[in-house]
């Protein structure tokens, strides 16, 4: 068997999430071992780097798969691609060593959210942000952000309640306000279910001043989900990047 990695960019919007469910064939991983499946002839397991929610967006999603011969990579990512509806794409493939998954063998990953404060949302860019119309205090934003920096349990910030690990790493987070458009980006080793979506619910109700980036430790330390913010649209956030 020879392992591949292949690096996938998708528009979640009418899909149910990355994750196969019992209940639906309406996700990505489904749709992703059914093409490949089609292409070589027999059942396929595609293992992702993680989960992403229904209606969150990739750039940069990687997943592996076992395939019992040697293929031209190009030539493999073009022949998948055929079998793909066209808001799912494999951007590259690359043959690695066996012993390589796409899960286990992630470093860390980058999320991106965009957020649009306009009064009224952009025509061509509502479905890939989040119109939140307000005047936001970005520098309360970052110096709320700072104190999400570092390995810390994030058991406020997830809705996962049975996660029996919720120490997580976030190595940095940088807020860019360009006009009336903002963008988030996290960098960590991980990140739980909702993670970053509830992050971001809380900068922005730090930047519309209904919280102060102060009591951020606070909220991190009662270890409660009801004292973080809101949790952001999935349509604003895009899985960026995987590090191996």
């Amino acid at each position: 068997m020879r392992t591949y990695k292949l690096t996938i960019s998708y528009d979640g919007t009418r899909y149910q999430g990355w994750q196969r469910q019992a209940t639906t064939d309406n996700t990505i991983q489904h749709i992703l071992e059914w093409s490949i499946g089609k292409l070589v002839g027999y059942r396929v397991r595609v293992d992702g780097s993680g989960r992403t929610d229904a209606g969150v967006h990739a750039r940069g999603q990687v997943a592996s798969v076992q395939l019992s011969k040697l293929y031209d990579v190009k030539e493999l990512k073009d022949s998948i691609n055929r079998y793909l509806p066209e808001d799912i794409r494999i951007m590259k493939v690359e043959l690695m060593k066996n012993g390589f998954h796409a899960r286990k063998s992630a470093k860390g990953k980058k999320y991106e959210y965009y957020i649009d404060c306009r009064e009224k949302p952009d025509v061509f860019s509502r479905r890939y942000c989040y119109h939140y119309p307000h005047k936001l205090d970005i520098e309360a934003m970052r110096e709320a952000a700072d104190y999400m920096i570092g390995p810390k349990n994030f058991t406020s910030f997830t809705d996962d309640s049975e996660n029996k690990d919720p120490v997580r790493r976030v190595t940095n987070i940088k807020i860019v306000s360009n006009g009336e458009k903002l963008r988030i980006t996290y960098y960590g080793t991980g990140f739980m279910y909702h993670m970053v979506r509830i992050m971001t619910g809380t900068l922005l109700e730090v930047g519309t001043g209904e919280r102060e980036a102060s009591m951020i430790p606070v909220v991190i330390a009662a270890e409660d989900r009801s004292l973080a913010g809101f949790l952001a649209p999935a349509r604003g956030l895009f899985l960026r990047k995987v590090y191996y």
